[in-house]
């Protein structure tokens, strides 16, 4: 049996799982920050908008950024806890990079 590493550890993944939420909160205001921006360059370029018209830029911006940022940051979580050193990879001495 293996030992526990990366986020099997409770107090790694705790750890590793407020700074996820802190990202994600620090994101979650430069999305806000960024539909703030889109709306008023569209104000600039096209004028006064349908109510429609700005809650799905509101919605597009921002759920756009969040996705981003959301698998950016699963990316760093997943390397930075050691996760991903905890993979198999059975087909590796199948596979030659000599092409």
């Amino acid at each position: 049996m293996r030992d526990k590493q990366g986020l099997d550890d409770p107090r790694i993944a705790a750890t590793a799982w407020g700074r996820f939420r802190r990202i994600m909160l620090w994101m979650a205001l430069g999305g806000a920050l960024c539909v703030g921006v889109a709306l008023g360059c569209l104000r600039l370029w096209a004028g006064p908008m349908p109510l429609h018209m700005v809650l799905a830029t509101v919605i597009g911006v921002w759920l756009t950024f969040m996705l981003g940022t959301g698998l950016m940051a699963l990316v760093f979580l997943s390397s930075g806890t050691g996760h991903d050193d905890q993979v198999m990879d059975p087909l590796k001495d199948e596979v030659s990079i000599d092409d």
